[in-house]
């Protein structure tokens, strides 16, 4: 497994939780021996700001839930048909969502953070990689949570004020916005609208607006920009009208410094991946790329997520 251990917490507002206890249900402390999570060189972790990738590395780093109860990665370089390097799980809770996981290096630590639901419970939660084996610990946020199908994170770190926002999509058709507010989720209100909606990633984050990639259960592909002004509606276009019905989740990563992404989706029903090159969005003229499944294993989990670091920001829009 090729990812760099995850950390649960909220990035650019202070919340690791270091010392994070009251652990869901069934909880690890301890996983294989073996490397896990991509090293900070093939993932393109950045340790300072920066809105750009390391130059000649487009490779992304999906995670997704295992049975076990556990996490695993896959790295994927770009090509037809994209390769996956997977490498070695590690134990953690049952989940049943995951946001993505990002990548933190300083003089003491490394580690991950991100936010997870067990169940209809929202959890935070912060994964250290320091010595061979992964140390996740869990905090508890609150209930009220399973209405939600799919829950991504925006992470804008760059300039001030950072701040971090949750989506979520639930069940009655609605797509909810919060924002990280001390140890807990500050509610931003709901956009209604969204019931025929089944996947989403973040594409792009700064600090006018948030635009997220969705598909619609009949397979048509979206981006859906959200202003940061709380009143302001989601402004959506249409990129493609048919071909992503197939995915439960998605996963995606900028590449290049053109404004591009590599974006992958997950089927759940034949435990495999698809990976897509794309333009800049700009609607229906988003030039999409498809690479084809990606080879080199299965993934053996209900969804996937992006791993990435916490200074790099996403500008796909």
């Amino acid at each position: 497994m090729k990812l760099q251990r995850f950390a649960l917490a909220l990035a650019g507002v202070g919340m690791l939780a270091a010392t994070a206890a009251s652990a869901p249900a069934t909880a690890a402390v301890r996983s294989d021996p073996a490397p896990a999570i991509a090293h900070p060189a093939e993932s393109n972790l950045k340790t300072t700001p920066n809105t750009k990738l390391a130059s000649g590395g487009c490779l992304q780093d999906v995670g997704f839930n295992t049975p076990t109860p556990g996490i695993n990665d896959v790295l994927i370089t770009p090509a037809k048909p994209p390769r996956g390097e997977w490498y070695a799980p590690f134990k953690f809770v049952g989940t049943r969502l995951n946001t993505t996981w990002y990548g933190v290096q300083t003089d003491a630590h490394f580690y991950y953070h991100s936010l997870f639901v067990q169940g209809g419970t929202l959890y935070r939660g912060v994964t250290y990689f320091d010595t061979e084996y992964a140390r996740p610990t869990y905090a508890r946020i609150g209930s009220g949570w399973t209405s939600f199908t799919q829950l991504v994170t925006s992470n804008y770190a760059i300039t001030s004020p950072n701040r971090s926002y949750l989506y979520g999509l639930s069940t009655n058709g609605s797509l909810y916005r919060y924002a990280a507010s001390g140890a807990t989720f500050r509610a931003l209100g709901h956009f209604a609208g969204f019931k025929g909606f089944k996947a989403m990633t973040v594409v792009a984050e700064n600090p006018y607006y948030d635009t997220l990639l969705m598909t619609t259960k009949a397979g048509a592909l979206w981006t859906v920009r959200i202003p940061t002004a709380a009143s302001t509606k989601p402004i959506l276009k249409l990129v493609r009208s048919s071909g992503f019905a197939a995915y439960e989740s998605l996963a995606a990563r900028g590449c290049g410094d053109r404004g591009g992404s590599l974006v992958t989706g997950f089927d759940n029903e034949t435990d495999s991946a698809y990976q897509y090159a794309m333009s800049k969005f700009n609607g229906s003229a988003t030039a999409v790329t498809s690479y084809g499944r990606v080879t080199g294993g299965t993934i053996p989990g209900t969804g996937i997520f992006p791993i990435t670091g916490h200074w790099n920001q996403l500008v796909g829009e």
